[in-house]
C-alpha cells in the first residue's frame, strides 16, 4: 500500500524533500501559505487541515518560530497513531513540548535533526532522529532512501547534537569571515585563503588533540596574541567582534574550565 505522507513547509528542503519521496513512489500531500512553487506530482492543499487527511506520517520542515503553529493547526484532522516528525533546528524544549503535545494527542513523535545541507542531497541528507518515533521515522525514511540514523528515544536529543555541532561548524565561519575580512584590508586575503585550505585540507584529529592540550599550559599567552591580533584589526578598520571574545575567554581559561575530555598536555 502507497505511503501517504503531509508535508508542512515546501521551501527550499521541503520541497527538495518532497520531490524524492514522490519520486520514490509515496502520496505526498503538501501544505505551505508561502507563493513558494509546488513540486511535480505533489498535492498541494489551501490548509493544513487538509493535506493531513489520511496521512500516517507528517513531517514539519518549517523555520523553529513556527513549529508549535504547524504542529497545532491541523490537530482536529491528524489520525490517532499517525507519526509527527518536527525537522525544525530548534533547541531540546522546544522539541520535548512538541513531543508532549504529540503525546497527548496519541501521535508517536520524531524529532529529526538535518546534518548537512539538504540542496544536492535532498531525502538522502543525512540525519539524526530521537524520540518515541525515531525508529519509525528512520525505518520510513531510509526505506525511501533516506540516511536517518536514531540517537535515542528521548526527543531533544537530535537537536541537541545538532546544536552543539552547529557552535562549532557556524563558529568557525564567523571567524573565517572575520579574518578573511581583515586580510582583505590587509592586501593578504589570497594568501591567507590559500594557506587556510591547507590547514583545513590537512586537519585531523590529532589537530584537535593539539589545540585542545596546549590551551592550559599556554592561555595567557594566546590571549594577549588575540589582543594583538585584536588591534591589528582594529587598524585595518576591521572590528575584532570575534577576536576580542576569543581573547576574553582564553584569559579565563584554566585547567578546571576545561572539557573534562582533554588529551595529553602538548603545545599546538
Amino acid at each position: 500500500m502507497t505511503t501517504r505522507i503531509a508535508i508542512f513547509g515546501l521551501g527550499e528542503a521541503g520541497s527538495l524533500i518532497a520531490r524524492d519521496l514522490v519520486s520514490a513512489g509515496a502520496d505526498v500531500h503538501a501544505f505551505d501559505p508561502a507563493g513558494v512553487s509546488t513540486p511535480r506530482g505533489v498535492h498541494r492543499h489551501a490548509t493544513a487541515s487538509e493535506a493531513v487527511v489520511g496521512a500516517s506520517v507528517i513531517m514539519a520542515v518549517t523555520a523553529a518560530a513556527d513549529a508549535q503553529i504547524a504542529i497545532a493547526q491541523a490537530w482536529d484532522r491528524l489520525r490517532r497513531g499517525a507519526l509527527y516528525a518536527d525537522l525544525s533546528t530548534a533547541p531540546a524544549s522546544l522539541k520535548q513540548d512538541l513531543n508532549d503535545s504529540a503525546t497527548m494527542r496519541g501521535l508517536a513523535f520524531a524529532d529529526v535533526a538535518l546534518m548537512a545541507p539538504v540542496p544536492g542531497s535532498g531525502l538522502a541528507t543525512p540525519a539524526l532522529a530521537s524520540g518515541s518515533g525515531a525508529h519509525r521515522y528512520a525505518e520510513l525514511v531510509n526505506g525511501f532512501g533516506g540516511a536517518v540514523e536514531v540517537v535515542s528515544e528521548k526527543a531533544g536529543d537530535a537537536a541537541t547534537r545538532k546544536l552543539l555541532r552547529s557552535v562549532f561548524v557556524k563558529g568557525l565561519t564567523g571567524v573565517l569571515i572575520e579574518t578573511l575580512r581583515a586580510a582583505d584590508a590587509a592586501g593578504e586575503g589570497t594568501w591567507l585563503r590559500d594557506h587556510l585550505a591547507g590547514v583545513v585540507t590537512s586537519a585531523d584529529g590529532a589537530l584537535l588533540d593539539r589545540l585542545l592540550s596546549g590551551t592550559p599550559a599556554h592561555a595567557k599567552r594566546r590571549a594577549e596574541e588575540m589582543e594583538h591580533a585584536a588591534t591589528l584589526l582594529r587598524q585595518l578598520g576591521v572590528e575584532p567582534s570575534i577576536t576580542e571574545v576569543i581573547a576574553r575567554m582564553l584569559h579565563d581559561t584554566d585547567t578546571s574550565s576545561m572539557p573534562v575530555w582533554i588529551p595529553s598536555p602538548s603545545e599546538s
